[in-house]
């Protein structure tokens, strides 16, 4: 059963960083969510401030706006952003306070634990609810080191990377399991991140909490445990960061541990830049450079999905174009247009091991 659960941005809902609670807007099967916190848009639907589309999400300015009008209690308080260092934002803390007095339990996914704080862990305690760090490590006991079982599964394994942080990855994965699914494939998606869980799907890890000795084994464990239990025509795994990016590398385990079967790469084409890194010298990869990389490591890459942030919708048509006529492969626009064109492409895989 869906618990219902609020989502906390505090102003910084159509800000980058608040990619948790986009993707709990767009869908989530473990939480209901019944409304986000935010006092710069009162009032509005958060769906139409993520994307133009209506999801029956309301805003409201506070806690105390909430429960006076919403007409559904929340169990729990979702922190809704992934700030850079994964620190507690203090214009956070009061409406986390004001939650815990509401007895609505806290969800973080921040480096930074909320039950690790006196004084919420006291609230949390006389109120009676949880606090829940998704992001804490599990010991080393609990976690899979890498095998070679990855070998022996016979279905498509295709992971949906990025060239940089932040470009929709998991949205894209997402969208291409679901898409997979309407046309009658039993698809999954394996999470690597925090929303993952947040959303509701069954198999993954958190990739940034796992100490580096076990991301290729809790990787291809979660896999693993995917493909024995579900019997999937496929799988997506959420990829993470980038191959290049310097402040926080990672892609190749995805591509090499999960023996990769191909890739759908995601990029913005007038990013140029890593995020959070403007003043860095080094510039993002161009596409073709990225595909090379990949290829490289060993998975071909058989579809281009572009993040339209900051593009006008003519300049959007022209990057698509121009991608599709100098690469050969299919390019879509996910929030735009959805993903149906990258189904030939994957029923092709989902066909080779037939």
């Amino acid at each position: 059963m869906q618990q219902n659960a609020v989502i906390l941005t505090a102003g910084l809902l159509d800000d980058i960083h608040a990619k948790t609670a986009h993707g709990l807007i767009r869908g989530s099967e473990r939480f209901k969510i019944t409304g986000v916190i935010d006092q710069n848009f009162v009032g509005q639907d958060a769906g139409e401030i993520i994307d133009g589309r209506n999801r029956g999400i309301m805003i409201y300015a506070s806690i105390k706006a909430y429960m006076q009008e919403a007409k559904q209690p929340a169990d729990f308080c979702i922190i809704g952003v992934a700030t850079k260092g994964g620190v507690i934002p203090g214009e956070f803390r009061p409406i986390i306070k004001e939650a815990l007095q509401n007895r609505m339990g806290i969800i973080s996914g921040l480096h930074h634990y909320v039950a690790n704080d006196e004084e919420f862990a006291v609230l949390a305690k006389k109120h009676g609810v949880e606090i829940i760090d998704i992001r804490k490590p599990r010991p080393a006991s609990e976690l899979a080191f890498w095998t070679g079982e990855i070998k022996d599964i016979l279905t498509p394994k295709i992971p949906v990377l990025g060239t940089d942080c932040a470009l929709g990855k998991r949205t894209a994965a997402m969208f291409l399991r679901n898409m997979m699914r309407d046309h009658g494939h039993n698809a999954h998606m394996v999470y690597t991140g925090q929303t993952g869980w947040m959303m509701g799907n069954n198999y993954g890890f958190i990739f940034d909490s796992t100490p580096n000795d076990f991301v290729s084994g809790e990787l291809e464990n979660a896999i693993l445990k995917c493909y024995r239990n579900e019997n999937p025509d496929i799988i997506f795994l959420e990829g993470q960061s980038g191959l290049r990016n310097p402040s926080g590398p990672c892609g190749s385990e995805f591509i090499i541990s999960a023996n990769a079967d191909a890739v759908i790469l995601i990029l913005n084409p007038e990013r140029t830049k890593f995020k959070d890194m403007e003043d860095y010298p080094d510039n993002l990869p161009t596409a073709k450079e990225e595909i090379e990389l990949i290829r490289i490591l060993g998975a071909p890459t058989i579809g281009l999905a572009l993040n339209t942030a900051g593009i006008s919708p003519e300049q959007t048509k022209k990057w698509q174009m121009k991608y599709e006529d100098e690469l050969g492969i299919p390019v879509v626009l996910p929030l735009e247009e959805g993903v149906e064109k990258l189904y030939g492409v994957l029923k092709v895989e989902i066909d080779k091991y037939k």
